[in-house]
């Protein structure tokens, strides 16, 4: 533990008592946030700290609600609980994301890294917890000594016996949106393990309360597609992809934890030809359930809340269909959560009573879970931890795990918000929490503005300063002799920040005392004392992808439905029994969305799955190939590519596509349209070929079935980036034997 005198702690004088505030403000820890202006009180609008609200059906009102963007790979935190925001990511991109919901009122509740509950008062700005992690930053100082010059001093009363605020609901996270957990069910144990202990287990790590996962739609999502559990209408497969297995995980760690389902996208057949996915409610409806329905039957799990359309229009007709339909099946303790986006849906709550009965939260989301994507899609290292090398069992725990657990180890779902101010005088917030029998927690942040901003929206100014807080505990709290310390200090500038350290108890004299706080510090004061900084031995070190890798898909019961570091980012590639071929290809992967899904991005036109390290530059890459579709199928293999995520249109590399019409392609991009040399391959449909894409600096060739197909094609960009496989549309094909030697 740090010495005492570390930190100055003083019984308060009689004076500060006189000082309180008149306005109250959420303590944020991150996200991007906009609440609208209240003309009333004069307060301007300013980002709030909810990743998602969650209100009372009964206590909606005309009052405008408060306003949650999404934020991207940033936020922990919310509400009216301190929280950090966000894994370290690329170029002063970070964030990670959280899941939370309020109760009580239209105005906006929280909960630290994504929670739920608290208080709908007027705004102004306050300092948010923005947890940013930059590439290579480190953390800073420890706790500061009492220094020779005075520090500004404001009084705080915590007293439940006036009432209490809104019910904290717990803090979670989001696995999808997409893809994000890909390579994480590919690590080996113990390392595998170990991330989700940081993850879910109580007092360890992040402790979280709720997971929020994707309902796989076949289409992407931001890093990568999630398969649906029914690619067509006829069919249903309630072991595809890892949100089953990572439900379950969390589950096994924490059997109170809550679960909650949303979509991305969908599968084409629900639409009927259209990219919309409201024209058949019922049927919308049906798939939904269905889901719900198969995690009960197949994996024992209850989901507790499920979600419309994430970030895209809602459709009420179709909310109101889903809560008849849950109700119908006996599901009434589901709840439907509206719309993940903004917050308009209110407006039509308030006038249409259906409406208003069928939604139980209206939320937003924080995004997300664990980087465990290659780091070079959209938005790398994004997460609450990073876990991307499942080939070298390396990961890194990072500061947003230990943001979070500021809140988390020292709350429950069930706890009640104190009413209090929220705002510190000399910059930042805090909020103080209870399980009513006694027990207290309060979580401080003193984030500097430029340390607090996130991707978007803008962040209005404001200053914090170091400055002495006194806090007088009145009531039943005036009995309450000693709390527990845990600090976080964030350096933003040097290697010695600290996270989550216990301090030597703090005593309370006659229900006060005293705290000197420095910027960019987090502090949790608690009587609890079950909190704990757990960790493992540490992780294997980091290691680049192997840079020669085979996979040949001879697995009769695979784990997953997915190949092994294979990422997705159209269509769908999943182990294939190849029942029709005697030979040397029974087991096989299989692209198997045959129509263009309900979209949430621009998905390519093409399939594509990537595989390797952004970085390689001299590679070669071999597989078998097998076209399914006559006439005008045709399949790729590919080096040098350099996007993908939301950003998968606009790929560059180096394709080699054979056709069924007996023709070849090489082109410069995915979309087929710099052609840079075209001629005869005699490839026909229904049959096995082998090619071979090699590229040398500037030079690329291609072989099929080992014979030279094409040579010296001159290649100026892109420099580098991963190998891949893939079809020219929406159709069945077959990959085996996959090869990539880079040098």
């Amino acid at each position: 533990m740090a010495p005492q005198r570390l930190h100055s702690y003083s019984a308060p004088t009689p004076s500060m008592a006189a000082r309180h505030h008149t306005a109250w403000d959420p303590p944020c820890p991150l996200p991007k946030w906009q609440p609208p202006t209240s003309t009333s009180t004069g307060w301007k609008p300013f980002p709030l700290p909810f990743p998602l609200a969650k209100w009372r059906r009964s206590a909606l009102t005309p009052r405008p609600p408060q306003v949650i963007a999404r934020l991207r790979g940033h936020a922990v935190g919310g509400g009216e609980s301190p929280g950090g925001r966000g894994g370290a990511g690329r170029g002063g991109e970070t964030g990670m994301g959280t899941e939370g919901m309020g109760r009580n009122g239209l105005g906006p509740a929280g909960m630290g890294a994504a929670g739920m509950g608290a208080a709908a008062l007027p705004p102004r700005p306050a300092a948010l917890l923005c947890v940013w992690l930059l590439l290579g930053s480190s953390w800073g100082p420890g706790p500061p000594g009492v220094g020779a010059v005075p520090r500004p001093t404001a009084t705080y009363v915590l007293d439940a016996d006036s009432g209490l605020g809104r019910q904290f609901d717990g803090i979670g996270a989001v696995s999808g949106g997409g893809a994000t957990s890909r390579l994480l069910v590919n690590y080996e144990e113990p390392y595998r393990s170990q991330i989700l202990d940081y993850l879910f287990k109580p007092n360890f790590g992040a402790s979280l309360h709720i997971l929020k996962v994707e309902i796989g739609g076949d289409g992407q999502s931001t890093d990568g597609t999630e398969p649906s559990h029914m690619h067509y209408e006829n069919d249903e497969n309630y072991f595809r992809g890892y949100e089953w297995w990572l439900m379950k995980e969390a589950k096994k760690r924490n059997p109170q934890i809550k679960l909650i389902g949303l979509p991305w996208t969908f599968p084409a057949w629900i639409g009927k030809g259209e990219n919309w996915p409201y024209d058949y409610p019922h049927v919308t409806a049906y798939y939904i359930i269905s889901w719900i329905l198969g995690a009960k039957q197949y994996h024992d799990l209850d989901i507790d809340y499920i979600g419309i359309w994430n970030e895209r229009a809602f459709n009420s007709k179709y909310i109101k269909v889903l809560r008849q339909s849950l109700d119908r099946l006996g599901l009434r303790n589901i709840g439907i959560i509206a719309a993940d986006g903004d917050w308009n849906i209110s407006k039509e709550m308030v006038v249409d009573p259906y409406l208003n009965d069928a939604v139980q939260v209206v939320g937003t989301i924080a995004w997300n879970l664990v980087a465990s994507y290659y780091e070079d899609l959209p938005f790398g290292r994004c997460g609450l931890m990073t876990a991307q090398e499942p080939w070298s069992g390396h990961y890194k725990v990072e500061a947003p795990i230990w943001i979070t657990a500021h809140t988390t180890q020292f709350t429950q779902p069930g706890w009640s918000y104190l009413q209090v101010d929220g705002h510190l005088e000399g910059g930042g917030s805090f909020v103080a929490l209870t399980d009513g029998l006694g027990n207290l927690t309060i979580i401080i942040e003193t984030m500097t503005h430029n340390h607090s901003q996130c991707i978007r929206p803008p962040l209005p100014h404001f200053n914090v300063s170091p400055q002495r807080a006194t806090f007088y505990l009145k009531g039943s709290f005036y009995l309450v002799e000693t709390l527990q310390v845990w600090y976080s200090r964030l350096d933003f500038e040097s290697a010695n920040s600290i996270l989550f350290k216990q301090l030597q108890p703090l005593d309370v004299w006659r229900g006060s005392f005293s705290i000197d706080l420095d910027v960019d510090e987090v502090y949790t004061l608690t009587t609890l004392k079950t909190g704990r900084k757990c960790s493992c031995p540490e992780p294997p070190p980091p290691q680049p992808f192997p840079s020669n890798y085979k996979d040949d898909f001879n697995i009769r019961n695979p784990p997953f439905s997915e190949a092994p570091n294979f990422a997705d980012q159209t269509g769908v590639f999943e182990y294939f029994i190849n029942g029709s071929d005697p030979g040397d290809h029974v087991f096989t992967l299989r692209q198997v969305v045959v129509q263009r899904p309900i979209t949430w991005v621009s998905d390519a036109d093409q399939t594509i799955s990537i595989i390797g390290n952004f970085h390689w530059v001299n590679l070669t890459v071999t597989c078998d190939i097998y076209i399914e579709k006559q006439d005008d199928g045709g399949v790729f293999i590919a080096g040098r590519v350099d996007n993908g995520g939301i950003y998968v249109r606009r790929t560059k590399g180096v394709f080699f596509w054979v056709y069924a019409d007996g023709t070849y392609r090489v082109t410069g991009d995915l979309a087929g349209e710099e052609v840079l040399m075209k001629g005869l391959s005699g490839v026909r449909a229904n049959a096995w070929h082998t090619l071979t894409l090699n590229i040398q600096g500037a030079s690329a060739s291609g072989l099929l079935n080992g014979y030279p197909l094409w040579e010296n094609v001159t290649i100026s960009k892109p420099s580098n980036g991963w190998a891949a496989i893939g079809t020219r549309s929406f159709e069945f094909a077959q990959f085996d034997n996959f090869h990539v030697e880079a040098s």
